[in-house]
């Protein structure tokens, strides 16, 4: 999330929302974005219905979730999605600003 944060700005110039779905309680997911300020709007998904929808990947033996990246337009079409292989595979703002000139 370090990654999507120093980005920030360059999103809000592109015009994307960001939103960040995480495994974690209503309760852990908002302690966690006061203390760390977090620009985005997050989703606590405790219970897992989001990210199974969108096929996020569990790996047990690389601590959990996989990062999951989608690029999803204003009217809902899904224009870009990338897994990650472990925890720090997290494609960068170029790879998003590649997708949105195309």
């Amino acid at each position: 999330m370090a990654q999507l944060c120093r980005d920030s700005h360059r999103f809000a110039e592109l015009d994307i929302e960001v939103l960040i779905v995480g495994p974690e309680s209503a309760d852990s997911f908002k302690k966690y974005w006061e203390k760390e300020s977090m620009p985005f709007t997050g989703c606590p998904d405790p219970m897992h219905k989001v990210m199974n929808l969108y096929g996020q990947e569990v790996k047990i033996l690389k601590l959990g979730r996989m990062p999951a990246q989608m690029l999803i337009d204003k009217s809902g079409i899904l224009k870009f999605v990338y897994y990650g292989s472990n925890m720090s595979d997290i494609p960068g703002i170029k790879d998003v600003e590649e997708v949105l000139e195309n």
